[in-house]
């Protein structure tokens, strides 16, 4: 008799400096109804690449990670290329961005937005 493997996805995560820098743009823009939007798309140049926008909605097949009263949403499609991603956002000699650390991706660009499993 075999066992089914039973599949639990790893959660999505967003770090300490994500939030907060969340959290200040929504006060910028005086709109609490704003979420953070994560998403993946076809493209970049390795295959892949990560998207970020604001969003007033969140759909019924959205994953919400919600901490400190910031909502970050991943659709449905996305999701099981973020499952287990950290969102994280950094100010450097590159500027100021968001970036995804995902342990799904088998090789990234040097610009850091796009990837390949």
């Amino acid at each position: 008799m075999s066992t089914a493997e039973v599949f639990t996805p790893q959660a999505f995560m967003v770090s300490d400096n994500a939030i907060a820098k969340v959290r200040s743009l929504i006060e910028e823009e005086e709109n609490t109804e704003l979420k953070l939007r994560v998403y993946v798309t076809g493209g970049g140049c390795s295959g892949f690449q990560y998207g970020f926008t604001f969003d007033e909605s969140v759909a019924e097949d959205d994953s919400v990670v919600e901490r400190d009263g910031v909502k970050v949403l991943v659709d449905a499609m996305s999701y099981p290329y973020l499952a287990g991603a950290q969102v994280h956002y950094e100010e450097g000699l590159q500027g100021s961005r968001f970036i995804v650390q995902n342990p799904n991706a088998a090789s990234t660009c040097g610009c850091g937005s796009s990837f390949s499993i």
